[in-house]
């Protein structure tokens, strides 16, 4: 029986219930039941369930309306109490803070001479630094997504190769020399590298050939905390020239040599005209930088030399200049992070279109990064962040100051007067030697402007302007080019000088014969 009725539906069961059970009554009628009644009571107990469903998720979100609204009357609430107990004249806290603050305001508050004046700075800098914040945050999402799909390659360091100067201080200067042997130098070539280089870059492609054609010992070397050199405790350009002239006088020369200067390096070389200029013969520029802060800059200058530069460059170097300690994070996730990536990518630098096709060379690709990895080879980022300071700081001289004058030393009217009639006293300063600027017209890192302003300061140094040149195609691997440069400074090749014979002079018996 229970699985008669177990089979049964519970409409069967409930008209069962109802049936004729065999009792009459007179005086009634008899008692309908009819199906439909049921049926309606079936979907009206479906669409209370449906109800009661919906009803649910609207107390869900109820509940977390609700919620919102208690925590937005709390934090309400806090903001009332800390205006009216922390925030006071009176309170400790602002009584601490109000110095330091109004310290700091005051050293800002020239950032407010950039904006429009219809602008106010308590509007405007919320959303600048906003915004600052997204950019920010974009390009570094994009360069993590353009990393990943790129194929990755680990940085190797390789076993030491450098030799060794033991400079006056005890630290020890790493560098590699090509070309002519010291006994038949007829030039010394100094190179110091660029930011993220080493003393493996020097000319890049030079031939041996070439130098000993013309005479030429090519001496590079790394900068302190860099490749294999020990770190300078306290480096600015003054020391970088010393590091210079010690390196020239531990290799055995005493004579005036040659600097050659590419890209930041260019910054060593002119300290080594400010000085050191009694020992530098020349200087050979390759798209120099200056400092892009320079005060004898105008407005207008400034502007063109900032204007080709991507955001993330312009953001670097004014964190080089204001708050260098932020530099770290971007180092360390890039050049430092143990694989290899585009140098463009690395420095933010925005480069022409002969560049481009110049960097994609696998040569070229090969060479550049085992440059770098010579440079990040002690792994520390202090280095690196000392030179992007001395790019953007007070170099301690002005290109101006390298412009030959005259100076006399007389004072007074009766030695005014001598000085008309003689020029005993007068000295020339600055530089006497030759500077020579290569420039490339579609150089998009160091745009010609720069070597404008130089050639304004400098009337004169020799400029040279290339044609569809950037600032890698010039000198990587150009055999003409480094030609044409070594024949601009040294003239028609004389070839390496020939050794000297000794001259025997000691009596002997017999016929004497001079040697």
């Amino acid at each position: 029986m229970s699985e008669v009725r177990g089979s049964n539906s519970w409409r069967d069961e409930l008209a069962s219930l109802v049936s004729d059970s065999g009792i009459r009554y007179a005086a009634a009628d008899p008692i309908e039941v009819p199906t439909a009644s049921f049926d309606a009571q079936a979907s009206d107990f479906g669409s209370g369930e449906l109800e009661q469903s919906e009803s649910f998720r609207d107390q869900i979100k109820g509940f977390a309306i609700a919620w919102g609204e208690i925590l937005m009357d709390l934090g309400r609430g806090c903001k009332d109490i800390v205006e009216q107990n922390i925030l006071t004249e009176d309170s400790y806290i602002v009584r601490k803070l109000r110095k330091p603050c109004a310290k700091a305001s005051a050293k800002l508050r020239y950032l407010n001479e950039f904006l429009p004046e219809d602008r106010d700075p308590a509007h405007a800098w919320p959303v600048i630094f906003f915004v600052s914040i997204l950019a920010l945050t974009a390009m570094n999402f994009s360069t993590e997504h353009d990393s990943l799909v790129r194929s990755v390659k680990k940085v190797q360091i390789h076993p030491p190769s450098a030799s060794h100067v033991l400079l006056p201080d005890g630290r020890r200067l790493a560098y590699h020399e090509q070309g002519v042997p010291a006994e038949r130098t007829r030039f010394l070539l100094i190179a110091p590298h660029s930011f993220l280089s080493s003393r493996l870059a020097g000319i890049p492609g030079i031939k041996i050939s070439l130098l000993e054609e013309f005479g030429i010992r090519l001496v590079t070397y790394d900068l302190p905390g860099f490749g294999e050199s020990d770190p300078h405790p306290g480096r600015d350009l003054n020391s970088s020239s010393l590091d210079m002239l010690y390196l020239a006088n531990g290799i055995g020369f005493d004579d005036k040599f040659w600097v050659l200067g590419h890209s930041s390096g260019a910054m060593h070389a002119w300290a080594s005209l400010r000085y050191i200029p009694d020992r530098v013969a020349g200087a050979a520029m390759v798209a120099p930088i200056i400092n892009p802060y320079e005060p004898g800059m105008t407005k207008e200058e400034r502007k063109k030399i900032w204007e080709p530069w991507v955001l993330r460059r312009k953001v670097m170097y004014f964190l080089a200049r204001r708050f260098p300690k932020f530099l770290s994070s971007f180092y360390r996730r890039s050049f430092l992070s143990g694989k290899h990536d585009r140098i463009d990518r690395w420095l933010s630098l925005s480069l022409g279109k002969k560049d481009e096709i110049l960097i994609e060379d696998p040569k070229i690709e090969e060479y550049l990064q085992r440059d770098v990895e010579e440079s990040i080879r002690q792994g520390s980022i202090k280095p690196f962040i000392e030179e992007a300071v001395l790019q953007v700081s007070e170099w301690g001289f002005s290109l101006a100051d390298l412009q030959v004058q005259k100076q006399c030393q007389q004072r007074g009217f009766l030695r005014l007067f001598r000085s008309m009639y003689s020029e005993a006293e007068c000295v020339l300063t600055g530089f006497l030697g030759q500077i020579h600027i290569w420039q490339g017209m579609g150089d998009m890192i160091v745009p010609p402007t720069v070597t404008d302003y130089i050639a304004r300061v400098l009337p004169g140094a020799y400029v040279h302007k290339l044609p569809n040149e950037g600032h890698f195609s010039y000198l990587y691997f150009c055999d003409e080019c480094q030609r044409q440069i070594f024949t601009t400074l040294f003239g028609s090749p004389q070839g390496p000088v020939e050794k000297k014979v000794a001259t025997d002079t000691t009596p002997s018996e017999g016929n004497s014969e001079e040697i």
